[in-house]
């Protein structure tokens, strides 16, 4: 006769079940962003950080002898924590010296936070950082493009133009318009026969570089921009 031990009531598989929606809804914002980590890595980790977590609360009582054998449930949350973290650094890549996936792996970790509450019975907890987490990624971009435009960088912007024209004059008017410091400014290669001119121009300041070469592309006399932002970030 198959023997339920305690811990398996409509209790813990609530918990599980609450673990797997929130782990979830993490999961397919980022699988929206078509993360390497998206819907199913979240959720998985969600469930079973969370299964881990009642497996420590309930797996032991039919070996536990009362004033003998005493188990401590937090010893089995902290080796949650260090196996994420091998996770997470597989998630993070340094590509020509930016930075690429920190965002998902800290939200790998955090889902793993999720899982741990929602098994832990801290249901609340769960429900307000899954909220949390969902305000930080939204909001706060907004408020970071208001922050003063200074000291972000740098990047590199690769621009050819029409020689004789005073475009390079208009070019760094539209940097430091668009809230940019041009640093360095080294002059390229000249292409006399096509009366084009090549520069590089090294800048500073929070919004993507990105932007600042689509604004450019469209000045006249601009023939053609590149962006090298090592701030741009993919994650």
């Amino acid at each position: 006769m198959l023997h339920i031990s305690g811990g398996q009531g409509l209790l813990q598989f609530a918990e599980l079940g609450l673990a797997f929606v929130l782990s979830a809804l993490i999961g397919l914002e980022r699988e929206l962003k078509q993360k390497a980590a998206g819907l199913r890595t979240h959720t998985v980790v969600g469930v079973a950080a969370a299964l881990i977590m009642l497996v420590s609360k309930y797996g032991f009582t039919d070996v536990l002898v009362p004033d003998h054998i005493v188990l401590d449930p937090s010893r089995v949350a902290a080796q949650i924590v260090s196996g994420i973290g091998f996770l997470g650094a597989g998630l993070i890549i340094v590509r020509r010296d930016a930075v690429h996936g920190l965002t998902t792996a800290a939200t790998i970790w955090l889902t793993a936070g999720v899982g741990m509450a929602c098994g832990g019975g801290l249901a609340g907890l769960a429900a307000a950082v899954t909220a949390l987490y969902f305000i930080a990624l939204y909001a706060f971009p907004a408020l970071v493009r208001r922050l003063p435009k200074i000291g972000i960088g740098p990047a590199s912007l690769s621009v050819t133009y029409m020689d004789g024209r005073g475009v390079l004059r208009r070019i760094l008017e539209v940097c430091t318009n668009q809230g940019f410091s041009v640093a360095q400014v080294s002059t390229g290669e000249r292409f006399p026969g096509q009366g084009t001119v090549g520069v590089v121009l090294v800048v500073y300041g929070r919004p993507p570089a990105a932007e600042l070469a689509a604004t450019l592309e469209e000045l006249d006399g601009v023939v053609s921009v590149t962006s090298d932002d090592s701030n741009a970030s993919d994650d």
